[in-house]
């Protein structure tokens, strides 16, 4: 006979088994992440934009983020990304769209005005991107916070390493953001630890913020100078990254940059992406 008692001692067992299931499933699903994963295209710097773009599809990758002072080429009339046309974007959009691959982001140097600041803004709408990774300077926060806000456009504050960018450390990068709600941020792992910090550790401190993320490796910690090595061969901790990352559950895109071998560095992207993507796979 099944009594009352007996009955909620079944209830408990059933409910104890659920919730571990339902744990285990969501483990489960955060060990099979899947990263949005794209190229810099800064990478390929020493190419044209259709070369570069090129390149990054050789990599597999679904997004690119450009950068404004990019030599375009021919085709483009050796224009930079800052001089071009409604033509020009249209032909970029095409150039793209045929390669089914998505720039959501540029890095923007060199805007010193609101006129300069539209500009990009304009671009970027036209081109549905979802931020502007830049450096602004103090004095330009609330008039970019404003155009952000109008334009439906974060702008994504990108750091440098320590005496080389205002930006080098969390802290100020919150600063920036403090009543700046279009501002967010685009983490630079590899400067990061130019500056002596632990990038899981800056990650985590910018917990809601994070917009996209720059993957790159190091040759040594603490050196403004020190050199970019190929992913997986220099001394960021990767693995700490992933947890961070899935702890967040990050869902923006994180573009792989190659600082090195600049004429010829394709095969070092690639590798940096497929350790990233087969580290994932391990971590749990």
């Amino acid at each position: 006979m099944i009594t009352f008692k007996s009955s909620l001692w079944y209830l408990c067992l059933f409910a104890v088994s659920f919730i571990g299931c339902a744990e285990n499933s969501k483990k489960a699903q955060d060990q099979n992440t899947e990263w949005n994963m794209g190229v810099a295209l800064y990478s390929f710097n020493r190419f044209s934009f259709a070369d570069a773009l090129d390149k990054a599809d050789s990599a597999g990758v679904s997004y690119v983020e450009g950068f404004s002072f990019h030599n375009m080429g021919k085709e483009f009339n050796d224009k930079t990304m800052a001089a071009m046309t409604d033509e020009d974007i249209s032909k970029l959009k095409e150039m793209l769209s045929a390669k089914k691959i998505e720039m959501q982001s540029m890095y923007v140097s060199g805007a010193k005005n609101e006129a300069d600041w539209k500009y990009y803004f304009e671009m970027a709408k036209a081109m549905n991107m979802q931020h502007l990774v830049a450096e602004p300077e103090k004095e330009s926060w609330d008039m970019l916070d404003s155009l952000a806000g109008v334009y439906k456009i974060k702008i994504a504050i990108h750091e440098h390493a320590k005496g080389k960018s205002q930006y080098w450390h969390p802290d100020s990068v919150i600063a920036a953001m403090k009543d700046h709600p279009n501002f967010g941020v685009c983490a630079d792992l590899g400067h990061w630890e130019r500056s002596g910090l632990n990038p899981a550790e800056s990650l985590k401190k910018l917990e809601g913020n994070i917009l996209g993320v720059h993957l790159k490796d190091i040759h040594e910690t603490n050196n403004p100078d020190a050199n970019d090595v190929i992913i997986g061969k220099g001394v960021i901790n990767f693995p700490a990254i992933i947890d961070e990352l899935k702890r967040q559950h990050f869902k923006g895109v994180i573009h792989v940059e190659c600082e090195h071998k600049m004429e010829n560095n394709l095969a070092e992207v690639i590798a940096g992406k497929k350790y990233f993507e087969g580290l994932n796979n391990k971590v749990n």
